[in-house]
């Protein structure tokens, strides 16, 4: 069978119906067509704001569509959560262009998911390996600097790094749920003094609060204002310009309520905090969160604690949190690899970036080694 790889600038040009054939199977709502079009039908992920789509699909001799990547065209490397800015500094002060560069990602979320996604009627590693080859043969032909692939499973990880892109590893806390009925027996798990930490922060968090969990029809355009303004304020004072619009809140909302669950803190019928959480087939991914109060402890229950008594109740095998944040590691979210792999075209960038990877790698598996056997919350048994 003869397969081509074709570039599109927008998702819309692939169409919900041959995306979703191949995104919907594995089970992450991230690489849908609804996140991925909010994204740009939103004004998110668009080329003004430095994010330009060159998608891939990969179709057959008939023309059917074989397999799709989400692929951007990068003008900065924000909004990434895998950290290339010294790599752009010292080429740049050494008189090369870092910018343009291309990423296969989803924007603005640091969660693992697959970013080479097969029809299942075709032969996956494959359409993987196709869609690899695709992603280097564009970065060649368009002569940017470099192409990176963030965030994607330990297999694709493995195939690019034996397509010759340079692995690299970092770390995230993920809890995982050991078969647990109740938020009762995960607390049960824990050592005594963490289980009474826990309850007493959960406590103090709801005290005088009504907290909802709100998914599917009961979401409102007025639950997206509130939480709007709760994004907004985070982001302006964590990362000084957001990145999503108030529109994209409304385009999941119509097209996603379903998979999404937005915890929300309430006084007096006054919102005051939420954490918006996605929810995969066998995970709970934590995305934003926002207070316009400040309550002890409410980060946690929010975002934590709430997300732990969801995903045991659908039982979800795992949340993951997100980037950052050694102090989920009291939670029960204990350290795990994540990964993403690096094209370089310029051999004198691509040398020393190696050589700081062969390093990196060793000492963040000695880090997620040590943590995991130095705090964890857990009981003996």
């Amino acid at each position: 069978m003869t397969l081509t790889v074709q570039v599109h600038e927008s998702i819309a040009d692939i169409g919900r119906t041959d995306w979703d054939a191949c995104a919907l199977p594995t089970g992450d709502p991230f690489v849908s067509y609804d996140f991925l079009h909010a994204c740009e039908a939103s004004g998110s992920a668009v080329p003004r704001q430095g994010w330009a789509g060159r998608h891939l699909s990969l179709r057959n001799e008939t023309g059917a569509v074989q397999g799709v990547m989400p692929l951007w065209l990068k003008g900065h490397s924000q909004g990434e959560y895998v950290f290339d800015h010294a790599w752009a500094d010292a080429y740049e002060r050494a008189g090369g262009r870092y910018f343009p560069k291309l990423l296969g990602a989803v924007p603005f979320t640091p969660a693992t998911g697959p970013r080479f996604l097969a029809h299942p009627d075709g032969d996956p590693e494959t359409s993987r390996e196709s869609l690899i080859q695709g992603a280097l043969t564009l970065a060649e032909q368009t002569g940017v600097s470099s192409l990176h692939v963030n965030f994607p499973t330990q297999p694709e990880w493995l195939a690019m790094r034996q397509a010759g892109m340079l692995p690299r590893q970092d770390m995230q806390f993920i809890w995982r749920n050991r078969g647990y009925s109740t938020f009762d027996d995960f607390l049960a798990a824990l050592s005594s003094n963490r289980r009474k930490t826990i309850r007493r922060e959960r406590r103090d968090a709801q005290s005088g609060l009504d907290i909802r969990v709100l998914t599917g029809r009961d979401l409102t355009e007025a639950h997206w204002d509130a939480f709007f303004a709760f994004y907004m304020d985070t982001g302006s004072r964590k990362w000084g310009r957001p990145y999503l619009t108030r529109h994209f809140f409304s385009l999941v909302g119509e097209t996603m309520a379903d998979r999404i669950a937005l915890v929300m803190a309430f006084r007096e019928d006054r919102p005051i905090a939420g954490a918006l959480n996605f929810i995969g087939r066998d995970a709970l991914y934590g995305r934003q969160w926002g207070a316009l109060e400040e309550v002890p402890f409410l980060h946690f229950e929010l975002c934590y604690y709430q997300a732990i008594d969801f995903a045991i109740a659908r039982g979800l095998s795992r949340v993951e949190a997100g980037a950052q944040g050694e102090h989920k590691i009291a939670r029960g979210y204990l350290p795990s690899p994540v990964y993403s792999a690096h094209w370089i075209a310029d051999p004198a960038l691509r040398r020393p970036v190696a050589q700081y990877l062969d390093r990196e790698r060793p000492a963040v598996e000695a880090e997620i080694s040590g943590l995991t056997r130095e705090l964890t919350p857990y009981r003996e048994t």
